[in-house]
Formats: C-alpha cells, structure tokens, sequence
C-alpha cells in the first residue's frame, strides 16, 4: 500500500485498535478477530514484548488483508526497526521530531502524540499525517471542536478515553479516526482467548463510527 492508501484505510475504517498485550503470540488471534469484526487495521505497540517480531509475524500473515502498525514510538531507532519488519504506519506517545522524520525518510504514514495546540500544529508543519490527541480524556471532544475552530486543516486521532460511550462524539467533533485500546482489545478476553468477544466489540465501535458519521 502507498503512503495515501494507507492513510485513507485509517480515515475510511475510523478505528485504529492500540494492542497492548503480554506476549507477541496471541497477535495473531487478535487481529483475526478484529478483522472479523469489520476492523482490518492492528497497532501493535512497542511495550509488547518481543513487539517487532510480532509484527513481522503479522505481515507474513495477513499480507495486505490486515493494515499492521507500530504504537508507542518514541525513538526513530524504534521506528526503523518496526518499518523494517512491515510496519506501515508509526504512532507516538509524544511529539518527536526524529521519528517523524524517520518515518518520512521511508514514505511511511506517521502519527506522532501531541496535547496542547503549538505542540499539535508544530507536529502538522513538522509533516505529521494525522496528530494523536493524547490523552484525550483530559478535554474531551469539546477540547476537539476547540482546536479545530481556529485550525480546520488538522486531522486528529483521539486516544486515551474513546470507548462505546465517547466514540460517536469525537467523530462528530471532528476526529478523523480512533485510537482504542482497552475499551476495544480488552485485558480480559484476550487472557481468557475469549476472541469473539473482541470481534463483537469491533463491529460496534465500527457501527459508533458509521452512526455518527451519517448523522454529521
């Protein structure tokens, strides 16, 4: 997939599931139950042990049928090593020049982490893709309408705080797609292997995104 591709999968699907887990070897399971769920797109985060193996695994995998990212990036080494592996699009925490940089240099789609608006708008100039509200439970949608009055042009990804309940509202807010991690991939089913409990929570998080869109 091109760079634009990629980023239209993420625009288009809406949901961009954050995979925290304690092991690279119930990724598989994961994305296929996200994928069965209408959510072909996993990030796979950098605090996942043996996280970059994970992804390789994925790719080799799925091929193009799964969107496979890397998530809490906070080092252009990280971002490198995860690109290498297949990653197609690379996510942070916090705002980083260098791995924006990084994930430039390789034509790949980068969403680096930023909370107040100098620190989104210089993520933007800096050629951020979209800029990853974070923690967006701390303002809400309110503080999205917020940024986006003055700067219409940003594309915002919230995370930390999007569940079923707050989904809708950050759409229609103006979020251009989600970051969801617990409330999406829960601790507990993927313990229990409980894989259609994440497929369900799939298809309704992609359903929280087609209603509220439509309603826009």
């Amino acid at each position: 997939m091109t760079r634009d591709e990629v980023l239209k999968t993420l625009c288009d699907v809406g949901i961009a599931p954050v995979v925290r887990a304690r092991s690279a070897d119930v990724l598989v399971d994961i994305a296929k139950a996200l994928l069965a769920g209408g959510v072909p797109i996993t990030e796979v985060t950098m605090t996942v042990p043996g996280a970059i193996d994970g992804i390789r695994r994925l790719v080799e995998t799925f091929g193009s049928d799964v969107l496979v990212g890397v998530g809490s990036v906070t080092e252009p080494r990280q971002a490198e090593e995860a690109m290498d592996a297949g990653a197609r699009f690379v996510v942070g925490p916090v705002l980083v020049p260098e791995v924006i940089a990084a994930a430039a240099a390789r034509d790949t789609v980068v969403i680096p982490g930023a909370y107040t608006p100098t620190e989104i708008f210089q993520a933007h100039t800096l050629g951020a893709d979209i800029v990853k509200v974070f923690p967006a439970s701390v303002g809400g949608p309110a503080y999205f309408k917020a940024l986006l009055a003055p700067m219409p042009f940003l594309k915002l990804l919230p995370t930390g705080g999007v569940n079923l309940e707050t989904a809708g509202a950050f759409i229609k807010a103006g979020a251009v797609t989600l970051g969801a991690g617990s409330a999406l991939v829960e601790k507990k089913a993927v313990a229990e292997g409980d894989w259609a409990r994440i497929t369900h929570l799939a298809a309704r998080f992609r359903e929280e995104v087609r209603k509220a869109r439509a309603a826009m």
